[in-house]
């Protein structure tokens, strides 16, 4: 087990506030899950959340060994737009996560890739083979998946250097005036809400290329091209500008269209192949929600 450690300066206020600003790499959840199970201490004292720390107080908190997800290959029906030796592209539905996690053990699309390919990368860590990067439960779309570990490298490589097209179709609130703009502002974890992603100074650099399709009484049909890559990059730059995403539950508004979650979807991939070098691209249609709620507005329904 691995042990974290904080001495009490001019921190001040309730424990459980003091370890959340310290250790930002860590949800509110797990520091209550912390307390909860005794393993914070405050000079060799076991404390509860309602502590309030003073200045000279050593506190070490013990961090328990993550739990050892089985994976388990499952025979979950998959929608391949490609394969070969080194790649595949799929197309993931709303409502799969990409990979296993504390909430999610099984019904992954890496559990259904287990069962579908012989070999997968194995650059990441055991819950996450073949993922070269992700996509939100809730978003629909394509994704590039690694078989081997020189295609993961060579992938990975490519994202760096801002390579593949990667081109996602949103539905928003709002009807934006301009044809088209970038949004260029830094990601981060939000102060207000650890769940969240927010546009903090101190965030990572983002941008964000977008483009009008089709403009609705109260919303707008938009394309939108990743320049990076940042967690919930496309949901928070839109809600930064007032324009969040039809459907979001966390981004948006709670009064919106009803749905599978955000209408987001990752409609074109394209990246060089590892091994022959062609330049790969793939396109796939909406989700059929997501193509019926734009035929409602098209027609002015109600909803």
């Amino acid at each position: 087990m691995n042990q974290l450690k904080l001495t009490i300066t001019d921190e001040s206020g309730r424990i459980d506030k003091v370890l959340a600003d310290s250790f930002k790499d860590f949800s509110r959840s797990q520091i209550q899950s912390w307390l909860k199970n005794q393993l914070v201490e405050v000079d060799g004292s076991s404390i509860k959340a309602n502590h309030k720390v003073k200045p000279g107080e050593i506190i070490r908190v013990t961090i328990p060994e993550p739990e050892i997800l089985d994976m388990v290959p499952q025979d979950i029906p998959l929608d391949i737009l490609f394969e070969d030796d080194d790649v595949i592209v799929v197309n993931k539905p709303q409502g799969m996560v990409v990979h296993p996690s504390a909430g999610h053990p099984d019904n992954t699309l890496v559990n259904a890739l287990l069962f579908h390919a012989d070999h997968l990368s194995a650059i990441n860590d055991v819950i996450r083979p073949g993922i070269v990067h992700r996509i939100d439960k809730d978003t629909s779309g394509l994704l590039m998946v690694a078989k081997n570990n020189h295609a993961h490298e060579f992938l990975t490589e490519q994202l760096k250097e801002k390579k593949p097209l990667r081109k996602y179709i949103a539905l928003v609130h709002g009807v934006i005036p301009h044809d088209k703009g970038t949004i260029n502002a830094p990601i981060g974890r939000s102060k207000d809400n650890r769940q969240k992603q927010a546009v903090v100074s101190e965030g990572k650099p983002a941008v964000t290329h977008f483009q009008v399709l089709e403009r609705f009484d109260e919303f707008t049909l938009i394309e939108c091209e990743l320049e990076t890559g940042r967690t919930h990059q496309i949901r928070v730059h839109l809600k930064y500008i007032d324009y969040p995403i039809a459907g979001d539950p966390l981004y948006g508004p709670r009064k919106t269209l009803s749905g599978n979650g955000q209408f987001l979807h990752a409609k074109t991939i394209g990246f060089e192949h590892p091994t022959t070098h062609e330049d790969m691209l793939f396109s796939v249609e909406e989700p059929e929600i997501f193509k019926e709620t734009l035929t409602n507005l098209r027609k002015k329904i109600d909803f």
